[in-house]
């Protein structure tokens, strides 16, 4: 394991500035997102710049959470292509495994989004748009978190498709900031429903 670990490091062309910057887009876009949201939700400052339409500003930020996010995986391929190219997997596995992953991939990704919706998948519960009822259907009978392990693999699948150790380690990082993106966004939108709940219930008191 140590001597794998130590030839995708010695793989990696650490003198590109493409490799960080595609590293600092991976970061900017959940930070950025929770940042956005949790100041959306306690001053709505998106919804009182589109005249106080809260569907229209949660549009807004899906269109700018997407637009972003193409530019994100932009980068990553340019990173991906500056770095040193080294044969990862024997053939036919070095394109079926790749195309396997990022199909798995975007299955989980696009599944996900149709499920939610445009306003629970792009963070409407921050503007008020809540949900009646728990989704459970696939993917989410599959995977807690299917869009962040789509996204994940797809990530993966890239690394291999290109055949870039650099892009292996790239996933890695990838993973390790959704994990903590999803240690802030679980329990603010908990902490959300719990709020709806808590007034749901105290007005079927005083009725």
């Amino acid at each position: 394991m140590a001597e794998i670990v130590q030839k995708i490091l010695s793989s990696v062309d650490w003198s590109k500035d493409s490799l960080y910057i595609s590293i600092a887009s991976i970061a900017f876009n959940p930070l950025a997102w929770n940042i956005v949201a949790r100041n959306e939700y306690r001053n709505k400052t998106i919804t009182r710049l589109l005249g106080g339409n809260t569907k229209n500003g949660c549009y807004f930020l899906a269109f700018l959470i997407f637009g972003f996010g193409i530019l994100r995986d932009t980068l990553y391929e340019r990173a991906l292509k500056d770095q040193p190219r080294v044969a990862l997997l024997p053939e036919p596995y070095a394109t079926l495994i790749p195309a396997a992953l990022f199909l798995v991939g975007q299955t989980f990704v696009v599944t996900s989004t149709w499920a939610l919706g445009i306003t629970g998948t792009f963070l409407g519960d921050y503007f008020g748009i809540l949900m009646d009822h728990r989704v459970e259907g696939f993917p989410f009978n599959v995977l807690n978190d299917p869009m962040y392990v789509g996204s994940t693999m797809c990530f993966a699948a890239g690394s291999l498709w290109y055949q870039r150790p650099a892009g292996l380690l790239i996933t890695i990082y990838v993973y390790i900031v959704y994990v903590i993106a999803l240690r802030f966004e679980g329990p603010f939108t908990d902490m959300i429903y719990s709020t709806r709940a808590a007034k749901e219930s105290e007005s079927k008191k005083e009725l």
